[in-house]
């Protein structure tokens, strides 16, 4: 089964306090009064789809407001990739989001309880829900969207990836030949700066982890500097100063030996005092290494800062870094062998990229004409008996990442007029139907399950109010539809409806949302009609039994 929006719950948003609001499947109305709260629906979903959000949008009174909604459907797992990237659970067959706002200016967005970004909550919405209002027929004069319908009924999307793909790899490969091919000058400049980045790097001997354990030294010896003057100072005292204790004893061994000579018993002296002087000898030496360890060990810190203050902010980033620019030197220094190298991969790039750009194109080609073709019936049946409708499709002089093509949407209403632009089309009504007829023609192959329309109906009335009613029943048999609308004739064609009330209570107002059947429905689309005559209920129950 495909995602539907099974539940929707809102709380402290404008006008409604708290409102849950289940539904099905298929063709759904909702109807109201003008003012008594339609709009806060569509701003409810909008908060969920991404949108800026603004405190003034909580109900007054209260601190914070809160939006929830449920999709089920096997067709959610196609999700999960999504989600799993995105550090978020994935689902099997229940996709909970959610998004509170507090008089603080806090905003928290949750997506199956687990907190996520704003711009990740808008690109899972994307894929959830397509909305259209009144005024997103704008969208429709963007040369880059009416492509985009194009190549979703030509079903082009591996093919346009597949080009896009080759598209980025020849524009990289381009960058760098260009980088490489820069003026000699500029080029000797580089090479000399690269040599010695990498000659100071290679220098210091660098191994990768080999920073935390030195650092660990140093931290040990925190007080190094006093250690070493200290050791520094004892080995003076025994060995380097002209006083020396080791040349004052090498006095005193000459001495005992002059009388070793002269008094044999005093030998054991002699050879004691000479062992003594080894070790005072042994310590002398044992203190430099001592020093010199430690000394080494301060150094190699204040290498280790020097080189991270340059190339990075680790021992493992400046190694990297050394690498790559010991992989620029070279590239650099075999300028033309790589140049060459890179204009061969340039050239079988730009020849895997125009294969692909001309699948695409053969797609877009055999696609537009059925896609005029499908619009053209579908605006018939909208009341546009002798219109005339094109996707005109034109070879561009250079590649774009969307291919090798550009489509302009074509319209001419009524008969005998020019085919032009639809940034031409100057009614809103006109747009509106338009919109519904496109959309129509791509029901089959859109992905997006739910397809909500705020008043897209608005400028239109009479017979093509019954056909906009029945491309939004047909809609529907595939797709889950919500329609905001006026139209009774399009409310009736529902397979649910719902009405929004606006009351009164204690000096505030509340917006509420409920379902109507049987009799509560055919007085709401007599309301719609005109009122509650006791001809507009019979004409009510015409449409009922009709739709």
């Amino acid at each position: 089964m495909p995602a539907v929006l099974t539940l929707l719950r809102i709380k402290n948003l404008a006008l409604v306090e708290e409102l849950e609001w289940q539904m099905g499947p298929g063709f759904v109305a909702v109807t109201g009064e003008t003012g008594a709260g339609k709009s806060i629906i569509i701003g409810a979903l909008q908060l969920l789809l991404g949108e800026r959000a603004d405190k003034s949008l909580i109900r007054t009174g209260a601190d914070v407001c809160a939006v929830e909604a449920v999709f089920s459907g096997n067709g959610l797992q196609k999700l999960n990739p999504q989600l799993v990237e995105a550090g978020v659970e994935p689902c099997e067959s229940d996709l909970i989001l959610k998004r509170t706002l507090s008089t603080t200016g806090t905003n928290r967005q949750f997506i199956n309880g687990s907190p996520t970004t704003l711009s990740i909550l808008k690109n899972l919405g994307d894929e959830l829900v397509d909305l259209h209002g009144p005024h997103d027929h704008q969208s429709l004069l963007s040369p880059d969207r009416q492509l985009n319908l194009l190549d979703s009924f030509a079903r082009a999307e591996e093919q346009l990836g597949e080009y896009r793909k080759h598209y980025r790899q020849l524009q990289t490969l381009l960058a760098e030949h260009a980088a490489l091919d820069t003026a000699e000058t500029a080029r000797e400049q580089e090479l000399d700066l690269l040599r010695h980045q990498v000659a100071e790097i290679k220098s210091a001997n660098l191994v990768a982890g080999e920073e935390e354990e030195v650092e660990n030294r140093y931290k040990l010896a925190s007080n190094s500097k006093r250690l070493i003057e200290l050791a520094s100072a004892i080995a003076n005292k025994l060995s380097e100063a002209d006083d020396s204790v080791l040349s004052q004893l090498a006095e005193t061994q000459r001495l005992l030996r002059e009388l070793e000579k002269i008094d044999n018993s005093i030998a054991q002296y002699s050879s004691a005092h000479a062992a003594s002087v080894v070790e005072l000898a042994e310590i002398v030496r044992g203190l430099s290494v001592y020093a010199e360890q430690l000394a080494a060990v301060e150094q190699r810190v204040s290498l280790f800062e020097t080189l991270k203050r340059k190339y990075g902010r680790s021992i493992g980033e400046v190694i990297a870094f050394g690498e790559r620019a010991a992989e620029r030197m070279q590239k650099i220094e075999g300028r033309d062998a790589e140049l060459e190298h890179l204009a061969q991969q340039i050239g079988n790039v730009r020849a895997q990229m125009n294969r692909a750009g001309e699948a695409l194109r053969k797609l877009r080609t055999k696609a537009a004409p059925k896609l005029s073709e499908n619009i053209r019936r579908n605006l018939r049946d909208l009341g546009f008996r002798q219109s005339e409708f094109e996707a005109k499709l034109s070879a561009l002089n250079e590649p774009r990442p969307s291919g090798f093509d550009s489509v302009d949407l074509l319209f001419s209403p009524n008969p005998g007029e020019p085919l032009k632009p639809l940034r031409a089309i100057a009614s809103s009504g006109e747009i509106s139907r338009l919109m519904l007829a496109i959309k129509s023609a791509l029901a089959m192959h859109d992905a997006i399950a739910l397809l909500v329309f705020d008043e897209i109906d608005t400028n239109v009335g009479g017979e093509i109010a019954h056909a906009v009613g029945a491309k939004m029943e047909t809609l529907g048999r595939d797709h889950q539809v919500i329609c905001i609308t006026h139209l009774p004739q399009v409310a009736a064609t529902a397979s649910s409806h719902f009405v929004v009330t606006k009351d009164i209570s204690h000096g505030r107002t509340f917006s509420n949302l409920n379902e109507v059947t049987g009799k509560a429905r055919q007085e709401e689309i007599a309301r719609m009609l005109g009122g509650k005559s006791e001809s507009a209920l019979k004409l009510a129950a015409t449409l009922l039994k009709q739709s």
